[in-house]
């Protein structure tokens, strides 16, 4: 029998300590922040397709980023006796109420790419990515891609203070340490946007005798990439040739640089995260199996050898 069989034709089993006993997940409540950007707007249509392909009715509630309507679609759930509840959480603090009540309404939670300062026994799991190692797998692809050769890199971070900017340094470190032929030579933030990463890169550029001292950069995201890359073709360099481009997210126009050769590599930042949380629903609303208290997403190394070209055509589907 498969899994999409077992969700709808199961019987309801008992499931033991975070919810008592449950029935099998048919209705499922999911809060999202909002549409604030593509990578948004494509994890709640993914979530979407996830929930039509496994047979489950999915209540979905968009708080634009207000965490009082994320309260009050949450209560709204609870009140309608949903299944499980999904939260991509729009800020970290002022939870633990209204999951205190879903928990006594035995309705497990599931929270989607964000952390809640809460005590984890009030959610069943998260699933989200681990931003250090995203880092960490865009400086490995750096390390095999120079080999023994001598590479300066830029690097163009993240909103000073920010969690991913943090992160994706720390991990981005960790991968080069140790070789010594590659380093960090300038380092300055792009505030995540395309504008600044172009104006930032400028400076690099000028900075370094016109790019000839520069072999790589690495940009926290996706974003800053393309500004650069407009700044590094306006210097008369190409890119992705004189000065190897690899960055983070794997949104739409990145594929375009990368399918244009101007572009290296870049590291997903999924937006299926509603797939492992379904999946860890399945399995504990049925037989009370209880899943890690992080789930991990894949962060996906993406090159040129991929077809960027179809990649970018697949996102674009997906509404980013």
């Amino acid at each position: 029998m498969s899994k999409l069989h077992a969700l709808l034709g199961a019987t309801a089993l008992a499931a033991a300590s975070f919810a008592g006993s449950a029935a099998i997940s048919q209705t499922i409540g999911f809060s999202q922040i909002g549409s604030e950007s593509g990578w948004r707007a494509a994890e709640t249509t993914l979530t979407h397709q996830e929930a039509e392909a496994r047979g489950i009715e999915l209540k979905f509630a968009d708080a634009q980023q207000k965490q009082e309507n994320q309260i009050k679609a949450l209560r709204s759930f609870i009140a309608q006796g949903v299944d499980a509840i999904l939260l991509a959480p729009v800020v970290a603090t002022g939870w633990d109420s209204v999951l205190e009540e879903a928990k006594e309404a035995e309705i497990p939670v599931v929270l989607l790419d964000r952390m809640v300062d809460s005590s984890d026994d009030l959610y069943l799991t998260a699933v989200g990515s681990d931003l250090v190692h995203e880092g960490e797998v865009a400086g490995e692809w750096l390390v095999g891609a120079v080999g023994d050769e001598q590479c300066n890199v830029v690097e163009l971070q993240g909103t000073t203070g920010s969690s991913p900017a943090i992160d994706r340094k720390t991990g981005f470190e960790n991968a080069i340490s140790g070789h010594d032929n590659i380093s960090i030579i300038r380092s300055q933030t792009g505030d995540f946007t395309r504008t600044k990463g172009k104006e930032v890169m400028e400076s690099f550029l000028k900075a370094e005798g016109g790019g000839e001292n520069i072999c790589a950069l690495y940009a926290h995201n996706d974003d800053m990439a393309v500004g650069a890359i407009q700044a590094i073709k306006e210097a008369g360099l190409q890119p992705g040739e004189d000065i190897l481009v690899v960055s983070i997210d794997a949104v739409p126009d990145i594929f375009q640089a990368m399918a244009a050769g101007e572009a290296n590599a870049t590291v997903e930042l999924t937006p299926n995260m509603a797939g492992p949380a379904f999946d860890a629903l399945d399995a504990y609303l049925k037989d009370g199996t209880m899943p890690e208290k992080f789930i991990q997403t894949e962060s996906k190394l993406y090159t040129q050898d991929d077809d960027p070209q179809a990649v970018y055509e697949q996102k674009k589907d997906l509404g980013y």
